[in-house]
């Protein structure tokens, strides 16, 4: 699930180095908290207008993780 959420933001930013992605443990609602950095310019190339994008990116993650059986958020830092 990371190495996607890599590969949807590495084509979006022009600083592709930059892309981290932290994973927190499974909380108690059975949730993984995905948080993605990007470089302070790529921000808004992630968010898009209006948080198009942004919600475009969850809509992925979270049908590939429901493929697996997961519950998954993903949070842009």
């Amino acid at each position: 699930m990371k190495e996607l959420l890599i590969a949807i933001t590495s084509g979006l930013v022009e600083k592709p180095e930059e892309i981290t992605v932290e994973v927190d443990e499974i909380n108690e609602d059975g949730v993984i908290v995905y948080h993605l950095h990007v470089a302070e310019g790529d921000m808004g190339r992630v968010i898009g207008k209006q948080g198009r994008i942004a919600k475009a990116i969850r809509t992925v993650m979270r049908a590939a993780a429901n493929r697996d059986n997961q519950k998954i958020m993903v949070e842009i830092d």
